[in-house]
């Protein structure tokens, strides 16, 4: 994956997309790290979880995008990565269960993984 950095606006101007998400989140989850990152430069995680749900995948290289796009298909796992003040953070959303749902998606940093 790529470290290109995505800009992430301010806290007060950050709003989430109103199209149509292309895939649920389940629970949703992170680890106390990446929240105590995102606090500490104003970014809610929100705002990195609608980019994932809408299928902006963030700083994934092209052939990572598209098995993302597919895994929104199939079901499979789906993993964007987002530069949030030069800190790389991961958003995973897991597979569609036996039961026809994805469970949930975590925010990590990949060291985390």
């Amino acid at each position: 994956m790529s470290n290109d950095k995505v800009p992430v606006p301010a806290q007060d101007v950050q709003t989430l997309k109103t199209y149509k998400p292309v895939l649920d989140l389940g629970q949703i989850v992170a680890t106390p790290a990446v929240l105590d990152h995102l606090i500490k430069h104003a970014v809610f995680p929100a705002a990195l979880l609608s980019q994932h749900q809408h299928g902006n995948w963030g700083n994934v290289d092209a052939e990572d995008a598209k098995a993302n796009d597919e895994a929104v298909l199939s079901g499979a796992r789906v993993i964007s990565s987002y530069t949030v003040a030069g800190a790389v953070i991961w958003v995973i959303t897991e597979a569609v269960g036996d039961d026809g749902r994805r469970a949930s998606s975590c925010l990590l940093f990949p060291e985390e993984y």
